[in-house]
């Protein structure tokens, strides 16, 4: 994982752009995976982990009605938690996640393992569905790994600068 981190500061480095994160369910593993590489800190601004449906709102700009409406499991939140942790933390890129990591927590219709990723850039904020199989810590670092990833095939669509 630490080569995909590693391309994601390099070429954000290069194109003068910061990231941050907001994370739910993987409790602030992408942050770890991105500072554990030498010279993140010139690209990685910071992150929110939001656990509780409180600080989704409180820090990371989730409204009460989206939480009430879709639960905190949903696109809607992933979305929400992305763009408002963009402006919180005043960074050009933000990946955020929330999920059901297991082995509790599912309900009818959303299944252990089942993650929500948003990902908000100048260009809007966009959200995938995942679901992953693997017990709470194979699901946390899937969720992580996939994150990196979407971040990383983002900023390879980017214009060359």
């Amino acid at each position: 994982m630490n080569d995909i981190a590693a391309e994601i500061i390099d070429i954000m480095r290069t194109k003068k752009l910061t990231l941050g994160t907001v994370e739910s369910a993987t409790g602030g593993l992408i942050a770890h995976l991105i500072t554990e590489v030498p010279g993140s800190s010139d690209v990685f601004l910071g992150s929110i982990v939001s656990y509780s449906n409180e600080i989704k709102m409180k820090l990371a700009g989730v409204q009460k009605t989206t939480l009430d409406k879709y639960g905190a499991v949903s696109a809607q939140v992933a979305a929400e938690m992305a763009a408002g942790g963009r402006t919180a933390l005043g960074v050009d890129i933000c990946i955020a996640d929330t999920g059901i990591a297991g082995p509790g927590g599912a309900t009818p219709g959303k299944p252990v393992g089942l993650f929500y990723l948003g990902l908000s850039t100048k260009d809007g904020t966009v959200t995938q569905k995942h679901l992953f199989g693997g017990v709470r810590d194979e699901n946390k670092q899937q969720a992580a790994q996939t994150a990196l990833r979407w971040v990383l095939d983002y900023l390879k669509k980017l214009p060359l600068s």
